[in-house]
């Protein structure tokens, strides 16, 4: 039995890993999937691994210091991690976020103690699809703050504590659960801080394991692909612009996913597998479940199931089922 812990922030990361044979099966596809599952981390998502760890580094760095505000450009995941970690820690926390995603991540946040700043959305965005203008101009917003307040800006876009979040822990978790019997790494594209670690440490493992960077149909910019409409139901990725922390010499193939797969992977999961989860999980499944079907027929895949279904009540993920 583990000890005692000192604080909610040292139950972050070590999740369980699961074999999601029943949706795999129900697809007919030959093949294994297996899903961390992030959503079990105290704040509901894998971002919490990245909160803790850009705290911690800028800690042991003297990036921050005590008394000192953070601030965070986020979708409601990476601020929800930064609230619990800044809690226990004794830093305020401000979050910038777009008022266009689910109301729920800025009501957890306020409850943690965070100061919640909403952004509004460019001319012409759709409420419930954040666009990369959207995006921003809610960086706009965190630069402001952080100027005018002095305070450390936890940089989930730039930060390499991001990377190293999942480069020394989630991959490391992956490959022990897995006992190294892994092929293919999947993950749809948000900060990038997933793609780039976990490509990074999975591939120390084995340098033949296959990465895919997953993203909208209608957002596919890694993928070469022109863009239809940069505004798409996948909240936390997809933002159609550039991520610094991504070495696309790690990518070794991509897949396309629409708002409505991701939609009904996200809940079949629900109901084959008992696992209540995000658009973007869904769009990891529903990712690996092609590359099964086509060229990694019969393989073994792992990917990380981002956050839980309760950050999406007010979409219309789960309505009217």
């Amino acid at each position: 039995m583990s000890k005692i812990l000192n604080g909610v922030h040292e139950a972050i990361g070590n999740t369980p890993m699961v074999h999601l044979s029943r949706i795999a099966a129900r697809a007919g596809v030959r093949g294994n999937i297996f899903a961390k599952m992030e959503y079990l981390n105290p704040g509901f998502s894998k971002k919490d691994r990245i909160a803790l760890q850009m705290i911690e580094e800028a800690e042991s760095t003297g990036l921050l210091k005590k008394g000192q505000s953070v601030v965070e450009l986020t979708s409601g995941n990476t601020g929800t991690g930064l609230a619990i970690v800044c809690a226990v820690k004794g830093y305020r926390f401000i979050a910038c976020m777009s008022k266009g995603n689910s109301t729920e991540r800025a009501r957890m946040m306020k409850a943690l103690g965070a100061e919640v700043v909403l952004v509004d959305q460019a001319p012409g965005s759709v409420r419930g699809q954040v666009s990369g203008e959207d995006l921003a101009l809610v960086e706009q917003a965190a630069k402001k703050i952080t100027e005018d307040r002095g305070a450390f800006r936890a940089d989930q876009f730039n930060l390499a504590s991001t990377v190293h979040a999942h480069e020394w822990h989630t991959a490391v978790e992956m490959w022990e659960q897995a006992s190294g019997n892994i092929d293919v790494f999947v993950d749809f594209l948000g900060s990038g801080s997933t793609f780039q670690g976990c490509a990074l440490g999975l591939k120390k493992f084995r340098k033949e394991i296959r990465c895919y960077a997953v993203e909208p149909c209608a957002a596919a910019i890694y993928a070469g692909h022109p863009i239809t409409d940069g505004a798409h139901k996948i909240q936390g990725g997809g933002y159609s612009m550039d991520l610094p922390l991504v070495d696309r010499d790690l990518i070794d193939g991509f897949v396309q996913v629409s708002d409505q797969e991701a939609t009904e992977t996200a809940r079949e999961l629900a109901r084959t597998e008992g696992v209540f989860a995000g658009f973007s999980s869904g769009a990891n499944v529903c990712a690996a479940i092609k590359l099964l079907k086509g060229p990694e027929d019969g393989n073994n895949i792992v990917l990380t199931l981002n956050d839980s279904g309760l950050k999406y009540l007010s979409t219309d993920l789960y309505e009217d089922l």
